[in-house]
């Protein structure tokens, strides 16, 4: 089968690697749609994110949908030929950390396409992928192209958690890629009242304004843009910080009431902090990594109707041209969600 390999920065192949057969409670699939992800372009233009980096060739991929081509022993709920949403979440279910329902901090997590561990987590970019059952979550009525926005959903969805009570509140969102811009729908779904959009591109910025930003700012054009929103200690009570760039994030603090919350997805290693800010106005900095249950309901949402991620895939492009797909998803003047299909 046919699969999209990264060896080394700019050096993204695709191989052939043989096919696995599904065992008991698992199913086998055959991929349809798979969308580039931030960390995916990281592995691809840099070879890593931070301290992780790649040590040996690694499948990439863990946004995809697929269709179920053969079930194993003891799979019930599925059928042959049905699309579904394939959860890249895979926490071992016994650790201390899952025991205590944290199973996205999972000590043993086999999350596809992570260079984290060593060995690395083989990707789901593969014409055929054997899953758990556990992982396929029925996507039928969505495209498979609106199936495979599920991962970066729950992501967004599972931030809006940690945040607790969005209802009324006034929300900056710095950065404005896929997840961002998922950050916008997802806050908006749960309540906001006021959603400020930050980023350098027009056009992601037109994106965000698109999906429901009430108002965006190009803070390359005007840098001190944010400044009228830090008078009497600030406007803001939540900050979806997503950009991983230390500029954003202390522009965004100037910015927040006091005891605010600052929700940080972006990762583009570490950073140095105002802590006089953060202290002296008691803001509360919540990390938020991955998901797990959240993944079934991004799925609902997009199935009921009450979250839509169509505008935010630009492009799809054909397995032959995985290449070209990383590269276009690395220009940000052009493209948003871009969508590989396979099938």
């Amino acid at each position: 089968m046919k699969s999209i390999v990264i060896h080394a920065a700019h050096d993204l192949r695709l191989e052939d690697r043989p096919e696995e057969v599904a065992g008991p409670g698992q199913v086998r699939l055959r991929l349809a749609t798979g969308g580039v992800c931030g960390s995916d372009l990281h592995y691809y233009n840099h070879g890593g994110f931070g301290a992780v980096r790649l040590k040996e060739p690694m499948i990439l991929g863990h946004e995809v949908s697929a269709r179920v081509e053969a079930l194993g022993a003891g799979v019930t709920g599925l059928h042959l030929g049905q699309l579904v949403a394939v959860s890249p979440s895979r926490p071992c279910g016994h650790c201390v950390y899952c025991l205590e329902g944290l199973p996205n901090q999972c000590l043993n997590m086999r999350f596809y396409g992570s260079a984290m561990p060593f060995p690395h987590i083989q990707g789901a970019f593969r014409e055929v992928l054997v899953a758990e059952a556990s992982q396929c979550v029925d996507a039928e009525g969505l495209s498979a192209g609106e199936a495979a926005m599920a991962e970066p959903l729950a992501v967004t969805l599972h931030a809006t958690r940690r945040a607790g009570v969005m209802l009324g509140k006034r929300v900056l969102v710095t950065g404005c890629g896929p997840i961002g811009c998922l950050a916008i729908v997802a806050a908006q779904r749960a309540g906001a009242a006021e959603i400020v959009a930050t980023d350098l591109s027009d056009f992601t910025l037109g994106m965000a304004k698109k999906l429901g930003a009430t108002h965006v700012v190009n803070t390359r054009e005007a840098p001190d843009a944010l400044a009228p929103f830090t008078a009497n200690k600030g406007h803001f009570d939540v900050l979806y910080e997503c950009s991983g760039a230390a500029m954003a994030l202390a522009a965004g603090i100037a910015a927040m009431r006091p005891r605010g919350v600052i929700l940080q997805l972006g990762l583009g290693g570490d950073m140095t902090l105002p802590m006089m800010a953060i202290t002296a106005k008691e803001l509360e900095l919540r990390g938020s990594f991955r998901f797990h249950e959240e993944f079934a309901v991004a799925i609902a949402l997009m199935r009921q109707g009450l979250i839509d991620v169509r505008p935010l895939i630009t492009h799809t492009l054909p397995l032959a041209e995985a290449e070209a797909a990383f590269r276009t998803a690395s220009d940000r003047a052009q493209a948003m969600k871009v969508q590989i299909a396979f099938s």
